[in-house]
């Protein structure tokens, strides 16, 4: 059987969406957060799309009723982090066009935040969508790639390579497995991810499909932008690559005093975007690139209406509006 991960633009049934919950994971930014986390469910709802908001507990439940809205969708479940991205199902489509949930191993971002409750989500949303499906022999997060719907996929050598996750897989050894398990047939490496990104250089930071062979990427605010030569060496392996490139601003240097009192840059992106059915949410920080980011990102979805939101103390707990969902793709 041959399988193929649809894109992010395909039409959606639903959009789980994680609400923060652990006071300790978001440094003084959790009530902060989780009203961020609300208006990015209720703009989905509001769109025409269902919003699926998966809460912990009751007691989170009646928080993000209150805080979302009646036009989102609330579902208890059991989990650590919102990260759905990473921890929920990716789902793909067979030749007949039958959903099948792909499941994989999870670490915790290489050991680094594991929690209870995050190797089991996946499983609880497949159950809940009705899929058939599948454990890998590997470890994956879905913010680790991205997919154009027909066999091209993009990622980052600091990520897929890194020894925490498969140090007993080779760069081919990967590529075997991301054709077997998700259908992609053409991989394209870029190199780093952003500058602390706890994720190890998560791709949906830095590189995201906006249609077939054509791949959005930042373009360095400034001299002081910490990720610029990040981005000018990813632009230089996509053009290699053969693909489009459709510029995008970079928030540039963005800093947060952390726990320990340090200043410390944020991996600040516009490019972890959501794409959903009928709307495109786009993370915000209050920096000068924030419109023309979101106009940017505009341009490359006309049929669909593109909004900013602000996540600012979202960033806080190490990802954005992306990594914090995860789409349910209608069924063909």
């Amino acid at each position: 059987m041959t399988y193929r991960m649809p894109p992010e633009w395909a039409p959606q049934s639903w959009l789980w969406i994680g609400f923060p919950h652990l006071a300790d994971e978001w440094q003084g930014f959790l009530s902060a957060a989780q009203a961020e986390i609300a208006a990015f469910a209720r703009t989905v709802a509001e769109s025409g799309q269902p919003a699926r908001l998966v809460c912990p507990n009751e007691a989170c439940a009646a928080l993000a009723r209150a805080m979302a809205g009646d036009k989102v969708d609330i579902r208890i479940r059991h989990y650590g982090d919102i990260w759905l991205r990473d921890t929920g199902p990716l789902v793909v489509s067979d030749s007949t066009g039958v959903l099948h949930a792909r499941r994989f191993g999870f670490n915790g971002w290489g050991g680094k935040y594991v929690m209870p409750g995050d190797t089991e989500i996946g499983d609880a949303l497949a159950n809940e969508a009705g899929l058939p499906q599948s454990m890998a022999d590997w470890v994956l997060e879905g913010g680790a790639i991205d997919v154009d719907g027909e066999g091209l996929g993009v990622t980052t050598e600091q990520c897929l390579l890194n020894p925490n996750r498969n140090p007993h897989l080779s760069r081919a050894d990967i590529e075997a497995r991301l054709h077997r398990d998700l259908g992609i047939e053409r991989l394209l490496w870029l190199g780093d991810g952003l500058l602390n990104d706890h994720t190890d250089g998560h791709v949906d930071n830095l590189a995201r499909f906006v249609a077939p062979g054509t791949l959005a990427l930042p373009v360095a605010a400034g001299g002081d932008d910490p990720n610029a030569a990040v981005y000018a060496n990813a632009k230089a392996r996509a053009e290699a690559f053969g693909l489009t490139v459709v510029p995008i601003p970079s928030p540039g240097l963005v800093e947060r005093v952390d726990a320990e009192g340090e200043l410390k840059v944020q991996p600040a992106s516009h490019m972890n975007f959501a794409i959903t059915t009928h709307a495109v949410i786009v993370p915000t920080y209050g920096t000068a690139s924030d419109q023309r980011a979101v106009e940017a990102i505009a341009a490359c979805f006309p049929g669909r209406k593109t909004i900013g939101l602000r996540a600012d103390a979202v960033l806080a707990g190490g990802g954005s509006f992306h990594c914090a969902s995860q789409q349910m793709p209608t069924s063909a």
